[in-house]
């Protein structure tokens, strides 16, 4: 990783309703976990929310604002149903969005299902901390993220400004 002996850290935040009552186990957020520490990063912060957008602005905020974690990635509330707030949620704090993130997820991932179609994943930055919106599913994390892993490191060096292109 660049920066030497640097480890970024990050925040994984599942959005269930039936996981936040203890009624589903979070298998999502531990397929990130896992995923995540296989490529050197360190688990900071991790929660299970409601799906209730200001619960999960506020949780991203504090996340964010506190410089706890590089990455937040949330997992769940993200396809068509009617509690599915996570995208307006995210979209709200960020400072800026970085859409090629969603777009090449929902692209590669379009290979695989044509349900891809339906997600409204958002990725961006508050505060300097990258924030990516993943499926609710073990299986569409592990497909998802695994689009977007590689990018993640570079994405939070130029972030930090440690580099502005690849090779720099």
């Amino acid at each position: 990783m660049a920066g030497g002996s640097t480890r970024f850290k990050v925040g994984v935040l599942t959005i269930s309703d039936a996981g936040s009552k203890g009624e589903r186990e979070d298998t999502s957020g531990d397929a990130i976990v896992k995923m995540m520490e296989a490529d050197g990063f360190e688990l900071a912060l991790r929660a299970i929310l409601p799906d209730e957008a200001d619960l999960v602005a506020q949780k991203l905020r504090e996340w964010c604002d506190g410089g706890e974690v590089d990455v937040a990635l949330t997992t769940g509330g993200t396809g068509l149903g009617p509690r599915d707030v996570t995208p307006e949620a995210t979209r709200s704090v960020l400072d800026f969005e970085v859409p090629g993130i969603a777009e090449a997820m929902r692209i590669e991932t379009l290979r695989n299902t044509p349900m891809a179609m339906l997600s409204r994943s958002v990725a961006g930055v508050r505060s300097g901390c990258l924030v990516i919106n993943l499926p609710g599913s073990p299986k569409g994390v592990r497909e998802t993220l695994d689009v977007a892993r590689a990018a993640i490191p570079h994405a939070l060096e130029m972030i930090r400004g440690w580099r502005t292109h690849p090779g720099g």
